[in-house]
């Protein structure tokens, strides 16, 4: 499946037809890129959730997701503890799953740490890959990719954690990465 025409005439990446929710986040987010340690740990959190679940679901708890995770302050997050776990775990606006709420704890400890070797956002830019040819399907795009099997080898040797080559993926096509768009959407050409 290629594009679909929305009602505004505009041309998107299929999912982004299912809600106004979706279509926002296609439009204003997914492709773009991000800056700064909060951004990209936000988003490296958000794809963790996001495993084995409905995009839709994550984007309709990311206010959940900030409020719980201090807006992403890799600090903070990393000050958390067991006694928090068991309190996030209560917590009806994320998604409760107690793996991914320790990764996230986990991986913001691992930014921290990051920051002696030039940081996390230096890290997954460093892998950037060179541009390819737009997909024209959904079947186009692929789950993995080698670049993204070498960037969540590199993270989990920092000591990251839930950041196989497929979450990886998904994570480089949200920030801008790869410009994740097929060829006829027009957000194509907005990876920077």
């Amino acid at each position: 499946m290629g594009p679909i025409t929305g009602e505004d005439g505009l041309a998107r990446c299929p999912w982004a037809a299912s809600t106004v929710q979706m279509r926002d986040y296609h439009d204003q987010e997914w492709g773009a890129p991000v800056h700064g340690e909060a951004a990209y740990l936000e988003r490296m959190t958000l794809e963790a959730f996001q495993s084995g679940l409905s995009w839709a679901v994550i984007l309709a708890k990311r206010p959940g997701f900030r409020a719980a995770f201090a807006d992403f302050d890799a600090d903070r997050i990393a000050d958390l503890d067991a006694g928090d776990v068991d309190r996030l775990l209560g917590d009806p606006g994320i998604v409760r799953n107690r793996r991914k709420i320790e990764a996230t704890l986990t991986n913001a400890r691992a930014t921290v740490a990051l920051r002696e070797h030039g940081g996390l956002e230096q890290l997954v830019l460093a892998h950037t890959p060179p541009v390819e040819d737009a997909p024209v399907t959904v079947a186009d795009w692929p789950a993995r990719t080698t670049t993204s099997t070498a960037l969540a080898k590199e993270l989990k040797r920092h000591g990251f954690v839930f950041v196989g080559p497929t979450t990886m993926y998904a994570l480089m096509q949200a920030i801008g990465l790869v410009d994740p768009h097929l060829a006829g959407c027009h957000r194509r050409g907005s990876r920077g």
